[in-house]
């Protein structure tokens, strides 16, 4: 948690090997392991894998805390490897749980990333008959400002449906509504330097004028995605390939999004944070506006074409609730292009795909 800028104070002992759903942003590698290691189920079936939830207060004040406990068992008799990025076994990266509160579905504050394909790292490994348990502050993640019944389960899936949820059965509290506030580290003293309309914080000058760069050459991507969807309305190789079957609704919506962007680039008081040391690209918190928080994979991406330093910054704009309030479904181009075919809708709110129009490497006419 150290490495997250939330406090670790709300997070307990244990590990937490979620119901995780596998190869977010690429193939799972090959399940024989190494060194005489377990062979590991990389697809573990949801009957194997029992999620149950339990809270120690069903009645909160605004004052406590919201503490949801979660206990998962492998019930398999083979060892699953699951990818840490949908589970809490380092931090709350996704949205776990399923929250609603009085029926209506509750909003996830955490943060949205873009990331690289995972590596051995990003992996744990549940044996068989292993269980496991970690509980988690929900009220640092998720919006608890209705006093109400709320009713929260686990629900860690791949995003866009690919593989089925491992769930848990709901559990029910009262919350008394408090004030939805992300918690953050304060940045050190002279840390933040103000440069024009943009703000760094905890970057050093060459980060500073590196991340200039990538602003600038977001900027250059914006404007041609704006110029280009003022054109005549139509499925284009470009528009079909990232946004899917072509219609007029589609293409006004990737517009008003993409206009958004580029007024975000020229008007709005952005701020680059350069204290992440994850291996992601970037992060923003949605409803944080034009806060972007770069990653060590931003550093040593190329400036433009796939996967970028400007396309970055496309990416993480495209998430604040104020600009086009889009989501990770899926990573990566590959996955980006079929969310195109199956779902549009989908494509048209999801951050790659704007990342990878505005980038149109390949060209695309």
């Amino acid at each position: 948690m150290s490495k997250h800028p939330r406090g670790s104070s709300r997070w307990l002992a244990g590990w937490l090997v979620g119901a995780s759903l596998l190869g977010a942003c690429a193939a799972p590698e090959d399940s024989a392991q190494p060194g005489g290691e377990p062979q590991v189920d990389v697809a573990a079936e949801a009957a194997d894998i029992s999620v149950s939830l339990s809270v120690p207060k069903a009645a909160l004040s605004a004052r406590e805390d919201v503490m949801v406990t979660v206990t998962l068992r492998n019930n398999g008799s083979r060892a699953a490897r699951l990818l840490k990025w949908h589970t809490p076994a380092e931090d709350v990266e996704e949205a776990l749980f399923d929250v609603t509160v009085d029926g209506q579905a509750v909003e996830f504050l955490g943060p949205h990333y873009k990331r690289p394909a995972p590596t051995a790292g990003d992996y744990l490994t549940l044996a068989p008959g292993e269980s496991l348990t970690r509980t988690v502050a929900l009220s640092d993640f998720y919006d608890l400002s209705r006093t109400g019944s709320y009713r929260v389960s686990y629900a860690a899936e791949l995003h866009g449906g690919a593989v089925a949820a491992f769930r848990s059965d709901a559990v029910e509290l009262w919350v008394e509504g408090r004030e939805s506030v992300l918690r953050e580290a304060a940045a050190a003293p002279g840390s933040t330097v103000s440069l024009g309309a943009v703000t760094y914080s905890k970057c050093d000058s060459t980060q500073q004028a590196t991340a200039l760069q990538a602003l600038n050459a977001a900027s250059t991507m914006a404007n041609d995605s704006v110029t280009y969807l003022n054109g005549t309305a139509s499925g284009t190789p470009r528009y079909t390939t990232w946004f899917g079957a072509f219609s007029s609704s589609g293409w006004n919506t990737a517009k008003t999004h993409f206009v958004a962007i580029k007024d975000a680039l020229d008007t709005k008081p952005i701020t680059i944070d350069c204290g992440c040391k994850k291996t992601y690209y970037a992060y923003v918190y949605p409803a944080q506006p034009y806060k972007i928080y770069v990653c060590k994979a931003f550093w040593s991406a190329p400036l433009t074409g796939t996967d970028s330093k400007g396309g970055t910054l496309i990416h993480e704009l495209s998430h604040f609730n104020a600009v086009a309030g889009t989501d990770d479904y899926v990573y990566g181009q590959s996955g980006a292009k079929s969310l195109a075919i199956s779902n549009p809708t989908q494509a048209l709110g999801n951050a790659d795909n704007h990342e990878y129009f505005a980038e149109n490497t390949p060209f695309l006419q």
